[in-house]
């Protein structure tokens, strides 16, 4: 029978075990001998599947993979669970918002009651399928206990935790505190379109069974950053996660002035250099960073030197009191350096997007940074 509900797949509806050329028999064999299920099952598995797809609060999607949970036996978290993977739609209530922030809140807190999502020793169950021509692919299926899942997705949760750029004390529309796998994804595209067909699946894994994160989820966010030539919230967060759970890296929540890895160094120096020119020219449309960010970041021996001899400029038109407080920061970060490395590898890359991210931040953060008397002239 036919599976109905999976985004781009016919309308009309999908199989999941079909044979439609001699290619796709092993060994000569009839369909039936290839896929035995008999009629009975195949119309019971289908039709539960075709009901799970049907229900808007069953189903959910994680890039071009359409996805359904179930548990055992009912739990509150049947429901919700899919909404904490895909995030609330803007249509939603926010009763439904506020209660989903506030599970995820209490998950990542390790204060999430025991009857909240269901019994721990549930067993649950998620399918992800996409299309395929006439027919459908199975990307994932994964299950395990509400208590292994609860313990994989704090793990996630707080290893994402990082600074916002944009929170509610800035911000009319604050950036999420707990992205959704969703949102991660797409990081790694211009649209969503463009998000990788396996990633889905792939990141998945690594949130439910709580393993490493593919390593081409972290390639492709650095490709994003590198084209759109800045480092957002939650591309930070991803690459903070990264760092920590791949490569059991310590990275803080905020600017850590005692990070001596070269590349958080690095990256915080590119900050406060754009920093300069910015002060030194008021209104600019386009800093260092959108000429050189993605060569900073990688071949950091060919670039730094032309961006401190252009530093130096900007420094002579800013007021004495400001210009020795970007002095001072520049040699405080330029202490525990040696001589610019050639070239930076992907976990030093990784560590410049944190250190540029965290300085940025933590300008706009701190009070007590020195203005200046009067606007320079170009």
């Amino acid at each position: 029978p036919a599976i109905k509900g999976v985004v781009g797949a016919q309308s009309s509806g999908a199989t999941l075990v079909s044979f439609n050329a001699k290619a796709y028999e092993s060994y000569g064999k009839e369909q039936s001998y290839n896929a035995p299920v008999g009629s009975i099952p195949a119309f019971a598995y289908c039709t539960a599947l075709n009901w799970l797809t049907g229900q808007k609060d069953r189903r959910f999607r994680i890039g071009d993979v359409t996805a359904v949970f179930w548990t055992a036996e009912p739990t509150p978290a049947e429901a919700l669970f899919p909404q904490m993977m895909s995030g609330v739609p803007d249509a939603e209530d926010d009763v439904t918002k506020q209660r989903i922030g506030d599970i995820l809140e209490k998950i990542s807190r390790g204060t999430l009651g025991s009857d909240e999502l269901g019994a721990p020793d549930t067993d649950f169950y998620i399918l992800g399928l996409s299309p395929n021509a006439s027919r459908l692919s199975v990307r994932f299926w994964h299950t395990g206990t509400l208590r292994d899942l609860i313990a994989n997705l704090k793990l996630h949760l707080n290893q994402l935790e990082i600074v916002r750029q944009w929170d509610e004390t800035n911000s009319k529309n604050p950036e999420p505190l707990h992205p959704s796998s969703y949102q991660l994804l797409r990081q790694t595209a211009r649209d969503a379109d463009g998000i990788p067909p396996l990633l889905g699946g792939a990141l998945m894994r690594s949130i439910l069974l709580g393993t490493d994160y593919p390593s081409s989820f972290i390639t492709a966010v650095h490709n994003r950053i590198r084209a759109e030539r800045d480092v957002t919230y939650l591309k930070a967060a991803i690459l903070r996660a990264w760092l920590i759970r791949n490569h059991n890296q310590t990275i803080t929540t905020m600017l850590d002035e005692t990070n001596t890895n070269p590349g958080y160094r690095l990256g915080r120096l590119f900050a406060v250099l754009e920093k300069a020119q910015q002060d030194a020219l008021p209104g600019i449309n386009s800093t260092i960073r959108d000429r050189f960010y993605a060569s900073a970041s990688a071949t950091p021996r060919a670039v730094f030197g032309r961006l401190l001899r252009t530093y130096q400029h900007h420094l002579g038109k800013l007021d004495e009191k400001l210009k020795s407080y970007r002095e001072k920061q520049t040699q405080e970060i330029l202490s525990s350096l040696g001589d610019f490395p050639a070239h930076l590898n992907l976990q030093n890359q990784s560590q410049f997007a944190l250190g540029y991210y965290h300085q940025r931040k933590d300008f706009f953060t701190k009070k007590d940074t020195p203005q200046p008397t009067e606007t320079a002239t170009v």
